[in-house]
Parts: C-alpha cells; structure tokens; sequence
C-alpha cells in the first residue's frame, strides 16, 4: 500500500530549499521549513515571498492563493519539528559531512516509515544515507533551480532503497506537477553528468583563448537553439558549485573530460563566482544581479569587422541543401550571385528551390513581392566554373569529402582573380588543407553556415595560420551584411559549435549504452532539466547517425583524447544502417510512427 505524504519537511532554506518548500506548499502539504538560525529563516521566508510576488505579478497566483500557502508553512530553527512529517527533503550546502550529520539526526527524530530525500546535484546518495539507520527509506530528490518553474525532477535511488519508496516518490513528484526520471546512484545523475562536461569543455575552449568568451556564447546559443551560453549559464549557476560537481564527478569517474578546467579553481579561489559575486566569466552591475556590464574583455564598440576588400558578385559552388540556402541568404541581401553545379537539370533545381523558398515568405507576410523579384534577379546558374572568374568571393559547399574539396579549390586558384577570397562551409575538413591546394593560402577562410542557412543566423568564420587577416575580417563584414552574426575561431577539428557539441552528444550515447537511463529519460532530462530545445537522440536521429560519427572521429582523430571516442553503440548503428530519420530508424524506429 502507497504511502499518504501530508506533511513535508525541508532542511536548509537557501535558494533551493525555499524553492521546494515553495512547491510542496502550492500543491496543498503542509509545509516544515528549518534552518540554522532566525536569520536565516527570515531570508528563506523572503525568498519565498519574492518567489510568489512575482508569480502574482504574472497571473500566475491569486493574493489568496499566495496567503493559503503561507498558511501552509512553518519555519523554524528546530529539527525536532520535522517528527510528524512523512517525507523531509534535505536541501543544504553540498558537503557530504553536514548532509550525513543532517541524516543521522533525521534518523532519530521522524518516524520508521518517513522517507528521507537529498536534493544532492553531485554527491553519493548511498554514502550519504550511510549517516542514518534505515538507507532503505533514503533517496535522491533533485529539484532543478528555480524548483517552481522547472517541472523536470531526478529521483535517485542507491542499490538499498527500497522499491515501493520510489514508486511512492515518483507518484508525489507527479503530484506536484513535476515529470520524475529515475536513475541510480552516480556523479551528476543524468543531466549534470551530461551538462558539465560540456560546460567544463567551454571553459577550457576560452581559457586556451581559442574563442572569446563572448563568441562561444553566441555561437552555442545562435548555432544549438542554447536558451544561454556555456559562461554565462556557469555564472548563472556559480563556479564554486560547478568546480564542486565536476571535481566530484571526476573523482568518481575518473574521466579527464571532467577534470575541472584550472582556470575554475583560479577563479574560485579569486571569490570570482558570477552572478552572486558580481563577476564570474562576465561582470555584473552588482552582487545577485543579471545586468551584464563592460569590462575589460568587452569588445569595444569600434572593435566590428569592415570590409577591408571589395566584395559586390559571389560565387557558390553546390546545388544541395547548404548550397541553396546560402544562394538565397545572397540574393536576398542584394548580392549578385553566380552558383555553379554540374548539370542544368542541378542549375534548375536550386533556382526552383530558392523560388519557392521566397514565395513561402511571402505568403507569411516575411518578404515583399517586390523583394522576392529583386531577389531572383541576382541569380546567375551555371554549369561552368569559369563563370566564377569575376567574383570577388567564391563560397564552396559540396560534399563532405576532402578530395573532391582540394580539387574544387585548385580549380578556383586558377580561375578567381587575384585577391577574391575562397571560403569553404565545411564543418568538420581542415580548412588549410584546402588552402594548401591553391597558391593563395592567405585568401581562404571557413564561413560555416547552419542549416537551415535562410534562418540560423550563426556563421563561424575560420583563419588557418596562413588567413590574411583582411579577408577574414572581410568575411566577417559579409556576414554582417547578409544579416548574420559571425563568431570567429581558428582552423580546429569541430570549431566552436560541433566542438562543444558532439562530446556531449557521445556522452549521451555511452550514458545510454551503460543501460543507465533510457533514450527517453535522457532526452526528458536535458530538454526539461537544462532547457535545451531538444534531447541529444532526438538531436542524433536528426542530424544523422552517420554524419555525428564522422563528425566524432574527427574530433578523436585531431585530439586524440579518449573520452571523445565515438561510442561503439553510434559505431553499430551506423554499420546496420540506422542513421536516423532518413531511414526511419535510429535511437528510435520512426518506421512504425
């Protein structure tokens, strides 16, 4: 028989833990608050307070609605209050001898059938309910920040916990609105164990000054659908707590990948926290404040690329999907815009594409008639690169494959006139082996596009060590002329984005092969919990199993850092042929959808 849960407990009322007494307190329970002093209690009670005011303020919660669920609670400095509850959420400092202390006590003062949770991020739940003597009754219940808005909840049971407390757990999270997963007991759980690793990634990526801090935000945001950049949402969450969770995790593991950036332990030991002190990666207004301010690293205002050559006719090689995309992002910008495929049937086919793409947005009321016919005036198909020969820029985007590349940009040195800039969109080539076909190293550049090009407004834009640094700050003025935002980096396996990205992606995948959690709860587990626009294999079975692979063995092969190694599932599917949603089976069939 299920457990009848009427009266909650929460120990520690930081921002957590008054964010969970917040919830319980909503959903009709009675509500025990406890803290270390008086003090702190009333500032437990005024982040409750300003938690709920600003519910009302949105419509979100009715004046009475707020008073019945201050009715609901009782805060005080005394755990003996805790002896009627039938479940106490312990939500304090994450130091694993005050929870176990915190447990122990528990232990003697609430009821043999009370169950006791630990919102732990990163700790071991097991060791953890080693400080009391029923570990049967005791779980993990990770509320994510800011506990009232996030519906996602990670319910963690040890190799003790008895099933019928999960089971009754789960039902009460369900209860509250909130959409349990359940996983054992490991560093991180699912989505820190998965969201750490990435951010700790970006952090080395501006420590070795690859990209600016400001450059890898934007791209993650623009390029992932990121409701925040890796810095920013490390200063969200405090680089105290973040070095916490991943030197936790990395003893536990062992994984290199988790080894804390040692810029964080220097910044922590600085007291440069983020939000909460003013300054972390950026600098705030003032202590707990989200207003960005200039400071050293700001770019400054005259710091945006010009056109240091002339730039009126673009060339584009390809008749794909990237091909047609940037063909239209040009046209429609005003550029007159020769592309070249390899047959007129080719030629036909990405005007015809681009003529419907324009008049879907007129349709939507996104474009102008007369936009579109302007638009379609720029283009100029053929079959004949030679017809690239005036172009003051020439963008490549064919298949994936250096060969056919290297032997493109041959052609392109001996047809483009000198100083016109070849620009490839490859995502994962080096670009300098492209530039090392022609004679004219200092002229080609990266311009990775995102597709759908007509509406990512992301481009990296890549210097080898030979880019003339006019026809990269030139390409970068494009970008900006077509309406898209350029981030810069140096020829490197995966750039910015992909580098950030398919790391995480293969952790996700060997999460998934270790039978920890399912492709579904991992999924509910970073779209929920992280706010992510989507799970990594809904992402894999997207982007294509074969195309992530490729992209992975890059990344291996230029890094050689073993935790980048594909994961031999992804190798299995790929060899049985289940890419994804174009063969209509991949981490899930989409044949029998």
């Amino acid at each position: 028989m299920s457990r009848e849960f009427t009266t909650i407990g929460v120990v520690g009322l930081g921002t957590m833990g008054a964010g969970i007494a917040e919830v319980f307190a909503r959903n009709g329970f009675d509500v025990v608050g406890v803290e270390q002093s008086s003090e702190l209690v009333d500032r437990g009670r005024a982040h409750i307070q300003h938690s709920t005011d600003r519910a009302m303020k949105r419509g979100k919660l009715a004046a009475d609605e707020q008073q019945d669920l201050f009715d609901r609670l009782t805060l005080t400095t005394n755990l003996t209050d805790l002896k009627d509850c039938q479940l106490v959420v312990e939500a304090v400092v994450e130091r694993i001898d005050v929870k176990r202390s915190i447990f122990q006590q528990l232990g003697d003062i609430v009821s043999p059938e009370a169950v006791l949770a630990t919102n732990t991020s990163s700790l071991s739940v097991t060791e953890i309910s080693a400080g009391t003597s029923r570990p049967g009754r005791v779980l993990g219940m990770h509320f994510f920040n800011p506990a009232p808005v996030q519906r996602f909840v990670e319910v963690i049971r040890t190799v003790v916990t008895e099933p019928d407390v999960v089971e009754d757990v789960q039902r009460l999270a369900r209860a509250l609105g909130k959409n349990p997963v359940t996983a054992g007991d490991k560093a991180g759980f699912i989505a820190n164990a998965l969201l750490f690793g990435y951010l700790n990634h970006a952090v080395s990526m501006y420590e070795t000054k690859y990209a600016s801090r400001e450059d890898i935000d934007t791209a993650m945001r623009l390029g992932c659908g990121y409701p925040m950049g890796p810095l920013a949402l490390l200063d969200l969450i405090g680089l105290d707590t973040a070095y916490q969770i991943l030197d936790t995790m990395y003893r536990q593991g062992r994984n290199r990948l988790h080894a804390p950036a040692p810029i964080l332990k220097q910044m922590v030991t600085a007291n440069l926290l983020g939000r909460k002190t003013g300054r972390g990666f950026y600098t705030y207004e003032a202590p707990d404040n989200p207003v960005v301010v200039d400071d050293s690293e700001t770019p400054s205002a005259g710091s945006n690329a010009r056109f240091k050559r002339e730039v009126h006719r673009v060339g584009v090689v390809g008749s794909g999907t990237m091909a047609t995309g940037i063909v239209e992002v040009f046209a429609k910008a005003g550029y007159d815009v020769t592309y070249v495929t390899r047959s007129q049937e080719k030629v036909d086919h990405v005007r015809s594409a681009v003529t419907r793409s324009l008049e879907k947005a007129v349709q939507r009321g996104k474009l102008e008639e007369s936009e579109r016919d302007a638009a379609l005036r720029h283009l100029i198909g053929s079959t004949n690169l030679e017809d690239l020969a005036t172009a003051d820029i020439v963008v490549e985007a064919i298949a994936e494959d250096l060969a056919p590349k290297s032997a493109l940009f041959f052609n392109l040195d001996e047809i483009c006139r000198d100083g016109a800039i070849l620009a490839t969109t490859t995502s994962s080539l080096p670009v300098i082996a492209l530039a090392s076909a022609t004679s004219r190293s200092r002229d080609v550049v990266g311009m990775h596009f995102f597709e759908p090009a007509q509406v990512i407004a992301l481009v990296e834009v890549v210097s080898t060590v030979a880019t003339d640094g006019d026809a990269a700050e030139t390409a970068r003025a494009l970008c900006e002329s077509i309406g898209k935002h350029a981030v810069s980096c140096t020829d490197r396996a995966g750039f910015i984005v992909n580098a950030l990205l398919f790391p995480y992606l293969n952790d996700a995948v060997r999460m998934l092969e270790a039978h920890y959690a399912s492709a579904d709860d991992i999924d509910t587990a970073m779209k929920e919990g992280c706010a992510l626009p989507m799970g990594p294999f809904e992402l894999l079975d997207v982007v294509g199993n074969d195309v992530s692979l490729a992209i992975e063995r890059t990344l291996f092969h230029e890094f050689r850092e073993p935790g980048f190694a594909p994961a031999p599932l992804l190798e299995h599917l790929v060899t049985a042929g289940y890419l994804g949603q174009k063969t209509g089976q991949g981490f899930r069939d989409y044949a029998a959808r």
